[in-house]
């Protein structure tokens, strides 16, 4: 249930409790003022009733002697005292009643009773319900539609952070609440929760700043020493030693240019040169630049009017060189975390690299590929900047890089570009 409704149906109980509560109240004191003025009532009937009979002999305003409706606790009063008493009997067109009662000489005497209908006031009373009722209802349905209003603009301002904070999460750093909500309705509690997703995110984007050129800083200075490492090794004589210095300081050029793409992209340095180009070209050239054994798979369709003389294939726009370099990383990965076989497959705009392996692991499915990820065990292990580096390009490209596991089992890598 939305939050709006939840507010809006707390309220609405809320507005029930308060009008069964004041209902209540009020029929308890008017039932009560009811028969306490019956009371009095029936009091000084009684008297004025026996006064008459005293003087006159005459009974007078309703009273009788010795009724046989009289209550039992009425029938023996002592001396002069007047006494009443409730009888909730209900005869005829009598209803509950208040008796009055007083001896009208010695013991053994008679007694004289007057009887106080309370029929009249009672149907006040019921109408007075009614009228509470009718009047919360009404209340409620004018207050209900409040509710929800107000709960909305609640909500809405919610929903506004919880958009923000989602756009954070997905890499916006420049996401704000400030704007969407305005900072000119007054400090509340959702305020509060906007200024400090705003703070997180400024902490976050300094944070990322700060490694980012960090990583960049390092690339470029490790640079130039890794060039000379290189070079230094073309001056040893040739043997095992030279092979594995010089492999060795490929790797570590390898990945000094790898931390400088990625502080690129970071940066948003990076901007696609687009051309037309055959995908199924592009693909294949990329898995023969890595040298591995791969099985590619292409589903050409008719040729068009748009493909370039001796070749055929959906024609895309794209940058080659940019679709190369993550159909690379994607082909190197598979073979170097994975099992073969090796398959490249592509059909529409749609690359997919799959493998045999034992899948990308959970968390990087969830959070995914983390750079200089550990772990021998673990898919994913080494440097980690492959996959990282291939998602970056995708998004320089527009294109989608979706990462899953086959339900038979081996990783499933899908890059789908768009139109």
């Amino acid at each position: 249930m939305p939050l709006r409704w939840k507010i809006a149906a707390l309220a609405a109980a809320t507005a029930c409790l308060v009008a069964l509560a004041v209902g209540v109240l009020v029929h308890v004191w008017t039932a009560m003022d009811v028969r306490d003025r019956a009371e009095m009532e029936a009091t000084n009937t009684v008297y004025s009733a026996m006064d008459v009979y005293r003087r006159t002999g005459t009974l007078a305003d309703g009273a009788e002697l010795d009724p046989a409706e009289l209550p039992t606790a009425l029938r023996h009063p002592a001396g002069g005292e007047r006494r009443v008493a409730y009888d909730g009997r209900v005869e005829g067109n009598l209803g509950p009643s208040v008796w009055g009662a007083q001896r009208v000489g010695g013991p053994g005497s008679p007694v004289l009773a007057v009887r106080i209908n309370m029929s009249p006031q009672l149907h006040d009373l019921r109408r007075l319900d009614a009228s509470v009722a009718v009047a919360s209802l009404v209340s409620l349905a004018a207050a209900l539609p409040l509710a929800v209003y107000g709960a909305g603009l609640v909500a809405r301002r919610l929903r506004r952070v919880a958009e923000t904070a989602a756009r954070i999460s997905a890499g916006d750093l420049d996401a704000r609440t400030g704007t969407a909500l305005g900072r000119s309705r007054g400090g509340d509690e959702v305020t509060d929760i906007a200024a400090t997703v705003d703070l997180m995110a400024d902490s976050l984007g300094r944070r990322l700043r700060v490694e980012r050129q960090f990583t960049a800083d390092v690339a470029h200075e490790l640079r130039t020493p890794v060039g000379g490492l290189l070079a230094a090794a073309d001056l040893l004589p040739p043997g095992e030693t030279e092979d594995l210095l010089r492999a060795r300081v490929r790797d570590l050029r390898g990945l000094v240019e790898d931390l400088l793409e990625i502080s690129r992209l970071d940066a948003g340095a990076e901007a696609p040169v687009r051309a037309r180009v055959p995908l199924a070209s592009v693909v294949a050239e990329a898995v023969a630049r890595t040298g591995l054994d791969v099985e590619v798979g292409i589903t050409e369709p008719p040729d068009g009017p748009d493909a370039p003389a001796g070749e055929s294939g959906e024609i895309v726009e794209t940058d080659p060189r940019r679709l190369e370099r993550i159909v690379g990383n994607l082909v190197i990965n598979a073979h170097r975390h994975g099992r073969s076989p090796v398959r490249v497959t592509v059909e529409d705009r749609t690359v997919v690299v799959r493998d045999h392996g034992p899948g990308f692991p959970a968390d990087l499915l969830l959070d995914g590929p983390r750079r200089f990820r550990t772990g021998a065990a673990e898919r994913g292990s080494g440097h980690g900047l492959g996959l990282t580096i291939a998602l970056g390009q995708a998004r320089v490209l527009g294109a989608e890089l979706r990462l899953e596991n086959a339900p038979d089992g081996g990783a499933v890598a899908t890059l789908r570009l768009p139109r």
